[in-house]
């Protein structure tokens, strides 16, 4: 039998599968649930991150393109969109707390640079990665299912609303662990697990 593979992949990935809307009770479980998760993804990126040192935050090893800084930010802009922003639309302080400079650098489709210019020191990045970890913790753990089942566009997993997006954030957060992993053992440094 010949057959285009890339052809079938893309129409898998295009079909139309029916998916049952989670009850609120469901949802809420499926919310507290993905907190776990969302805390256990980033423990995992902050320890993949203790003993990197300053010297290569922003440097691409040669053939990977792109740092730790990147991912930092991108993680920072990434929680922001799925757990806040997605959920709830701007709010007074998200300014502060996500300027626009920041988002547009480190937003899907942007890409590394290893000028050190654009891109805040560590301890910066780390501490807006954490004052987000910590807002949108805050806000999901209180949001009720009437909110969670809003539809919602893209990106999401498993639901087209709202709980389908914060179920993405901690299997993206995953994703970008394990380029930060690929970094560390780039530059030489002992793997983590």
């Amino acid at each position: 039998m010949d057959f285009d593979v890339v052809s079938l992949r893309v129409k898998i990935f295009l079909m139309e599968i029916p998916v049952t809307i989670p009850s609120p009770d469901a949802a809420i479980a499926m919310r507290d649930s993905t907190l776990g998760q969302m805390e256990f993804a980033r423990k995992y990126t902050l320890g993949l991150l203790a003993d990197v040192p300053e010297e290569l935050w922003q440097r691409e090893p040669q053939g990977t393109p792109t740092h730790f800084a990147w991912q930092i930010g991108h993680l920072a802009v990434a929680q922001y969109g799925l757990m806040l922003f997605r959920q709830r639309g701007r709010a007074e302080g998200d300014v502060e707390l996500m300027p626009g400079w920041f988002r547009k650098r480190y937003s899907r489709g942007t890409k590394p640079s290893d000028d050190p210019s654009p891109h805040p020191d560590r301890q910066t990045m780390l501490g807006l990665l954490e004052r987000i970890h910590l807002a949108s913790i805050g806000f999901i753990s209180q949001a009720p299912a009437e909110l969670l089942l809003e539809p919602t566009e893209m990106p999401y997993t498993a639901y087209p609303i709202k709980l389908g997006a914060l179920l993405f954030c901690p299997l993206h957060e995953s994703i970008h662990s394990g380029q930060i992993g690929l970094l560390r053992r780039a530059f030489g440094l002992s793997p983590v697990r």
